[in-house]
């Protein structure tokens, strides 16, 4: 884990694939107060890129870095408003 952010929550999608990541961490992210990060925790490959742009394309969420490792994909998404 990096030094740079704290994990307020972790959120397991693991065993669903797209849009549900996307639709679970949307939903998530949402009861997050502002400055805190959410922990993705997802076993589909195409969540990577989907999550990437889900929140390129949202105000209010950065994307402060994703890993892949164990055939699970890390993503950590920060509420930023």
């Amino acid at each position: 884990m990096s030094a740079e952010f704290d994990i307020t929550e972790t959120l397991e999608v693991k065993g669903v694939s797209c849009p549900m990541p996307v639709v679970k961490t949307k939903t998530a992210i949402d009861d997050l107060a502002e400055g805190e990060v959410l922990e993705v925790l997802a076993t589909d490959p195409g969540s990577m890129s989907d999550i990437d742009g889900w929140a390129d394309g949202t105000e209010g969420v950065e994307l402060v870095d994703q890993t892949e490792g164990d055939d699970v994909y890390k993503h950590y998404v920060r509420k930023t408003e």
